[in-house]
This record gives C-alpha cells, sequence and structure tokens, in this order.
C-alpha cells in the first residue's frame, strides 16, 4: 500500500515490481545477484482519481510511455529493498509533482529604472567591444 496523500493510496497489485541485475562495475557477486528494481505503474488501470491520471497523462516525462505506464528503475543502492524503497518513493514524488497546479503567471512590463539599466549595460559593452578593434596611428 503506498499513500499518496490523505485521500489517495494505491494498492499493491496496481504497482509491478520486478528485480533485475544491476548495471555498473562488477564484483565477486557480479553476475547472480538481481540487487535493481525495474517499477512499472499502469496509469490508466489504476484506481487513481481522473484528476490524477490526466495530469500524470499531460507530462511530458520520459519515464512515461505512450502507453501511458510509468517505468521507473532503481539501481543506486545495493540492496534490493533500498532500491524498492527509493523506487517507490520515486513514484509517489512523480504523482504528486503532477497533482501541483502551477499559479498563473500575469504578464507584467518591466520597470523604467530596469530599463534604463540595461541599455546602459548594452552600452557599456559595445564600448568595450569597440575598443578591441584594430588600433589606427
Amino acid at each position: 500500500m503506498l499513500k499518496i496523500s490523505n485521500s489517495v493510496e494505491l494498492a499493491e497489485w496496481e504497482i509491478e515490481l520486478t528485480a533485475i541485475r544491476s548495471m555498473g562495475a562488477g564484483g565477486q557477486k557480479v553476475n547472480k545477484t538481481s540487487s535493481a528494481i525495474h517499477l512499472r505503474f499502469d496509469i490508466k488501470r489504476s484506481t487513481l482519481p481522473d484528476f490524477y491520471k490526466e495530469r500524470l497523462l499531460a507530462l511530458s516525462d520520459t519515464r512515461i510511455t505512450k502507453e501511458g505506464v510509468i517505468i521507473i528503475k532503481a539501481q543506486a543502492y545495493r540492496t534490493q529493498e533500498q532500491n524498492r524503497e527509493d523506487a517507490l518513493m520515486r513514484l509517489k514524488q512523480l504523482i504528486v509533482s503532477a497533482a501541483v497546479v502551477q499559479k498563473a503567471r500575469r504578464a507584467t512590463r518591466p520597470t523604467r529604472n530596469s530599463q534604463t539599466r540595461r541599455m546602459d549595460a548594452k552600452k557599456r559593452k559595445g564600448n568595450t567591444k569597440a575598443l578591441r578593434g584594430r588600433v589606427s596611428d
């Protein structure tokens, strides 16, 4: 059971966790242990509220496939349990971040002082570059 918020929880059957061999430098147990975790979460098949589903499917994240499946590979830690926790935390962060509604930006005009500072800086930069030219006799 993965708790997203006070009212939203994901059941264990919705999250598919598989152990795979981790990438990276080898050691004595490199070809024997499967310490990395491959997490798959189908957004469309899940019991998430429609608001969460729409927001997740609208994201342009490389971890979300065209079919609406979130794929997370966790291999930062040496143990399978730590990688499992890491994958679940990353899934939770992705879902929570999709639910955050961005504040609408109001267009504002630059102040007169900021415009004059910008123009002065441009003039100084132009003068510096003009001085770099060829010296005439």
